[in-house]
């Protein structure tokens, strides 16, 4: 229980400590408080009565920031004043004394221009910016004056023999111009075909400076600054009228000529084909030198603007381009022969060698029209050239010379026809071309369709000429002429591939066949005479033959008269064999010796048997000389003179 009581009071005593504790805490805080309430009215009085000064300082050192601004921003304006008046005095001297500073001071106009046009606070912005504008045209105005003066000072015709000197050696003129009439390589359309074929892929061009290199950066700078003055249409009159001209003059001295369809009409064949061969040379020329010099003179004057390089190029390259292409399409639409055919085929040839350089030089939608002029030639030239094979097929059926062909030899017809045949296997690569594009067919079965139809053509047209022989064994041995000329021509030609083994073997039997009816309506009638049909009778002979002391014969009963009449008739008929044949024509040697020996071999054992079975009848009599003219050895001397196509004062015995 004490114990208790004790507790008690502890406790109490340590609450009240406790409350005695937090009663000073309180004190000390208000205390505190009441202190810090002090502070704050020191600082809020100490603050109201610094805002003046901070206020004025604010403004004072706004004040010098805005003074600094305005006189950088003067400084800055003052800088663009001085440079105006340096690029002002640049400009004014013009700039054909120092090109590179005078460009220079027109970049700095135009930056000034853009400065001052930024400038609207500033009050003097507007009339400063236009004044630089007026400067700025003078400017470029000036520059329009040495671009033109520049362009036109190097701009001059390409003289021919400097193009020549760009030319591979194969292609260079040996002697004169091509431009003249009477250049060798002009005369052979075949010529042309050869040179173009086998050199082609392998020569090398190169095309001339047209201007010179050290000129075309000038000419750029001088052109980029009027396109950026919005000027292009001033630079692309000025670069025509000085390029276009000076390209058509090169033309003009190379001897390009403008020819429309009258005037090819009224031209004699061996000029127009002699100006044909030209042609040829000059777009060669034309496309692989002038066209891509002046490309590269384009491209350079106006690198980083392309669409107006091609339009330049456009407009310089027409007019040249036209006077090329009208020649070539007067010739397509003129009067189509048959010669003209290979010359159809080179100028369709040249076209498809340029037509790939012509796609790249003429590229862009500016260049459209020229790239379609050169196409729709090449078409045209195509299309004649298959209407003249159809023409030629035609003409070579219904040919009605009246060419006399008195000795059986090969026809001019024939032998023209075949050289035409062989011309056409010199062009199978430009032909290949020509038929797919016309036709999309195989070229091999087109040539071979073409080539049978001209052959079969030829042979009905031979067939109507043999007809106008009245000997039947003339007729036959020109049908055999002929015939074995065309199938030894296509045998020794390209055309025996195409046209096959089976073609030549079955106008090869045509060939022995006309051999035969030869002999049969020649030799048929004199070997009658050496026949012993009606020389034997069974009453033993008569004395028929009795002026010449007839009688009985041989013990066979031959009758003597008989014999000599046989004989007689056998001489006669021979000798105008020997003088009638003598001046028919067998060309080929093998063919007339191996005539000769099949008339020999039949000919001659006849004779020889006949001789010796009843010849003793004959000169047991009078002049057996007479009847027994000739030996087989002098028959067989006589044949070696047959076929050789001797005239009438040659064959007289």
């Amino acid at each position: 229980m004490g114990i208790a009581v004790g507790a008690v009071d502890l406790l109490s005593e340590k609450a009240a400590i406790m409350r005695e504790s937090l009663q000073k805490s309180q004190t000390i805080t208000d205390n505190v408080v009441t202190i810090l309430g002090s502070f704050d009215h020191r600082l809020s009085a100490l603050e109201t009565a610094m805002r003046p000064t901070q206020i004025r300082t604010h403004s004072i050192r706004k004040a010098h920031e805005n003074i600094d601004k305005t006189l950088k921003a003067a400084e800055v304006i003052l800088a663009h004043f001085d440079q105006y008046r340096q690029a002002e005095t640049t400009i004014l001297k013009g700039p054909h004394e120092d090109l590179e500073n005078y460009l220079e001071a027109i970049a700095t106009l135009r930056s000034n221009i853009k400065f001052f046009g930024s400038k609207k606070s500033f009050k003097s912005s507007d009339a400063v910016a236009s004044h630089a504008n007026s400067l700025l045209a003078k400017a470029v105005a000036k520059l329009e004056d040495e671009f033109k003066q520049l362009l036109l000072s190097y701009s001059k015709p390409v003289e021919p023999e400097r193009l020549f000197d760009c030319l591979p050696n194969s292609m260079r003129p040996s002697s004169g111009s091509p431009g003249h009439e009477g250049d060798p390589s002009a005369k052979n359309p075949s010529n042309h075909h050869s040179h173009s074929e086998n050199n082609a892929d392998a020569v090398v061009y190169t095309p001339p400076a047209l201007i010179p290199p050290r000129i075309l950066p000038l000419l750029h700078d001088l052109a980029q600054q009027m396109i950026e003055a919005g000027h292009r249409q001033q630079l692309l009159k000025i670069y025509k009228d000085a390029r276009s001209n000076v390209l058509e003059e090169s033309l003009q001295k190379l001897g390009v000529e403008k020819l429309n369809k009258d005037d090819v009409q009224k031209l004699q064949w061996e000029i127009l084909e002699a100006k044909i061969g030209n042609w040829i040379h000059f777009m060669r020329i034309a496309v692989k030198l002038l066209f891509a010099g002046e490309r590269k003179v384009c491209d350079q004057i106006f690198e980083g603007f392309d669409a107006l390089s091609e339009q330049c190029f456009a407009e310089v390259t027409t007019n040249s381009v036209s006077m090329l292409l009208s020649f070539g399409e007067a010739i397509a639409k003129s009067k189509r022969s048959p010669e003209k055919l290979f010359v159809l085929l080179d100028m369709y040839e040249i076209m498809q060698e340029l037509h790939s350089e012509i796609e790249t030089l003429f590229k862009g939608i500016a260049c459209t029209e020229i790239k379609d002029a050169a196409m729709s030639l090449t078409k045209r030239l195509a299309q004649t050239a298959q209407e003249t094979f159809g023409d030629f097929e035609e003409a070579v059926e219904k040919d009605a010379t009246k060419t006399a062909v008195t000795d059986g030899t090969v026809h001019p017809l024939t032998s023209y026809v075949i050289n035409y045949v062989k011309f056409l296997f010199d062009y199978r690569s430009t032909l290949k071309q020509l038929f797919q594009e016309i036709e999309g067919g195989d070229d091999s079965s087109q040539l071979a369709s073409v080539t049978m139809r001209i052959m079969q053509a030829l042979q009905i047209n031979l067939d109507g000429k043999s007809k106008q022989y009245r000997d039947q064994a003339l007729t036959h041995l020109f049908l055999m002429n002929n015939i074995h000329y065309i199938v030894r021509s296509v045998r020794r030609s390209e055309a025996k591939d195409l046209l096959g083994d089976d073609w030549v073997q079955r106008h090869r039997r045509v060939v022995q066949q006309h051999a035969n009816q030869y002999k049969r309506n020649a030799w048929a009638k004199i070997l009658q005479c050496l026949s012993i049909q009606g020389l034997t009778s069974s009453g033993g002979g008569s004395g028929a033959g009795g002026g010449d002391g007839g009688g009985t014969g041989n013990s066979s009963g031959a009758s003597r008269a008989i014999v000599k009449d046989k004989l007689k008739q056998f001489n006669v008929m021979f000798e105008e064999l020997h003088q009638k044949q003598s001046q028919w024509t067998v060309p080929d040697s093998e063919l007339r010796e191996s005539l000769r020996l099949a008339v020999a071999e039949v000919l001659l054992p006849a004779y020889r048997s006949f001789v010796k079975r009843f010849g003793a009848l004959v000169e047991t009599g009078k002049n057996p000389q007479k009847y027994i003219k000739y030996t087989a050895d002098d028959l067989d001397r006589m044949l070696g003179e047959f076929f050789e196509g001797k005239n009438m004062s040659e064959t007289k015995r």
